[in-house]
């Protein structure tokens, strides 16, 4: 049983050995814009030809990571038409706050403005709308779950 167990563990690990290559990823803030410009996608859809996504462990990239973040902040009153102020944060990063990627944590801080981060582990993965869950955490999250449920 322990090198069945075994087993599985580097088989789950070997999912997430890359071959050297760093991640890709957008990296733009609205909060730069010029006057009257969406760049980023903040109000409108993110226009990946406008942009060039940038090697997270090359000098370009702001911040040093291993995978991609997507951050959503927008005010609490009227619609988004209506004056409702909202910022797009597009970059690499390093840590997930909440220890995962590939999902989207979001709240509400205590002013009332909502906020969304999102992170992914595939190339150019922050420049869409919505962000899928890869098939390298998929996969292991699936023979993980089944193994417990049938071993326990």
């Amino acid at each position: 049983m322990r090198e069945l167990i075994s087993v599985l563990t580097c088989l789950l690990l070997a999912l997430f050995i890359t071959t050297g290559e760093a991640i890709r990823c957008f990296q733009c803030s609205s909060g730069q814009d010029p006057k009257d410009e969406d760049n980023c996608g903040a109000y409108k859809k993110f226009d990946k030809s406008q942009h060039i996504a940038v090697d997270c462990n090359s000098e370009e990239s702001h911040m040093p990571g291993s995978f991609c973040m997507k951050v959503t902040q927008q005010g609490p009153i009227g619609f988004v038409w209506d004056g409702r102020w909202r910022q797009v944060i597009r970059r690499c990063a390093s840590v997930a706050e909440m220890g995962v990627t590939g999902v989207c944590n979001w709240g509400v801080y205590e002013n009332g403005d909502y906020w969304e981060e999102c992170y992914c582990i595939e190339d150019e993965c922050n420049g869409s709308g919505r962000l899928s869950l890869s098939l390298r955490i998929l996969v292991p999250l699936m023979l993980t779950t089944i193994f417990v449920h049938y071993n326990m």
